[in-house]
């Protein structure tokens, strides 16, 4: 048995915004246990500029953690609560293992034909008229749930974008969520989630920059529009500034995504948490390849959320790996009758 990891670069095509038709990278790490015709797979998703553990001696703790995995594999999880990405990669690895090594990680969910799990469609930020053109795409295609990235144009042009949606659908036939990425003041906030109101926005994920916890419990106990937490949660690790957190802020939804929070124990610590103020959540993915979209997607079919995922980003890479995996405005899709090809990532 031996264990190992790889560097591999992700190639796609990033919609909208200034650099539309330009090749973007993004660098993901793999890791591997394999034992003769076996090889179990884990990615390692860190987000640059992002990830709590994006920081020198990365490479250096996935090699630390494959000297211990042939033999130690039940405490190596242990030793990375430091780094939630390897912490999510070795968890993904460790269940794949655990489950014959056919990226089956949660076997209760896999059906006579698979699965499937609703999700939005995305769209990402840009000039207005790249906007519209995905905005329109996705009405066309069907989706009854869409997530506009707001915050970097004018934002009398996405209420713009917002009330050509109201036009054509009501809230209850299409959903409007936004996402600012803390792109917002206090104040500046407060005036815009009225406006956001108008449109019957469902939600908005972290209006404000993170660590301003009194001023996001201000807007959750004040605003309009529920508050969602997203980049709130990253490096908040221990079990009791965690539940400070929420306490304190009393947010209406969590936006968790595994490879930032600690896989699906740090994501099962916060949904218990949330529903335990009487909040929801959602699963969303952050660019993971296939293989770890795999992963979320099977442990977030094993909970019951009232919302669509944010589990679409997988379509955009132009060298993902072949899998049982489709999307479309219904939702993304497990077809057991289809297979997986990692042939480019084991050569």
């Amino acid at each position: 048995m031996k264990a190992y990891y790889k560097k591999y670069t992700l190639l796609f095509h990033k919609p909208g915004g200034t650099s539309r038709g330009v090749l973007w990278q993004k660098p993901t790490y793999f890791i591997f246990l394999a034992d003769g015709s076996k090889t179990a797979v884990g990615e390692c998703n860190r987000f640059l500029k992002l990830s709590y553990d994006d920081r020198e001696g990365y490479e250096e703790k996935l090699e630390e953690v494959c000297n211990l995995l042939p033999t130690e594999m039940s405490g190596v999880l242990d030793s990375l609560k430091e780094w939630p990405s390897v912490y999510f990669g070795v968890e993904m690895l460790l269940k794949d293992w655990q489950h014959g090594c056919q990226r089956i990680l949660f076997p209760e969910v896999i059906k006579e034909n698979g699965f499937s799990i609703p999700v939005n469609g995305l769209i990402w930020m840009g000039a207005k008229s790249e906007m519209k053109k995905q905005v329109e795409e996705k009405l066309k295609q069907g989706y009854t749930s869409l997530k506009l990235k707001i915050g970097a144009i004018d934002f009398d042009a996405e209420l713009e974008l917002m009330a050509y949606i109201r036009k054509q659908f009501n809230a209850a036939e299409v959903e409007i969520r936004v996402d600012a990425n803390g792109a917002f003041g206090f104040e500046e906030a407060k005036v815009k989630l009225q406006q956001l109101a108008q449109y019957e926005v469902s939600y908005i994920e972290q209006p404000i920059p993170p660590g301003q916890w009194q001023e996001m419990a201000a807007l959750a106990e004040s605003s309009p529009v529920k508050i969602a937490l997203d980049e709130e949660l990253i490096g908040i690790i221990n079990e009791i500034e965690q539940e400070k957190l929420i306490t304190t802020i009393a947010p209406q939804l969590l936006i968790l995504k595994p490879a930032l929070t600690g896989g699906f124990d740090g994501a099962s610590r916060w949904k218990q948490l949330i529903e335990a103020t009487g909040g929801r959540w959602i699963i969303t993915s952050a660019l993971e390849s296939n293989i770890g979209l795999n992963a979320i997607a099977q442990y977030a079919a094993t909970g019951h959320s009232h919302y669509a995922q944010g589990l679409g980003t997988g379509q955009l890479y132009t060298n993902n790996f072949e899998s049982p995996y489709t999307a479309d405005a219904k939702g993304l899709h497990y077809n057991i009758s289809k297979s997986w090809d990692l042939s480019s990532l084991f050569n």
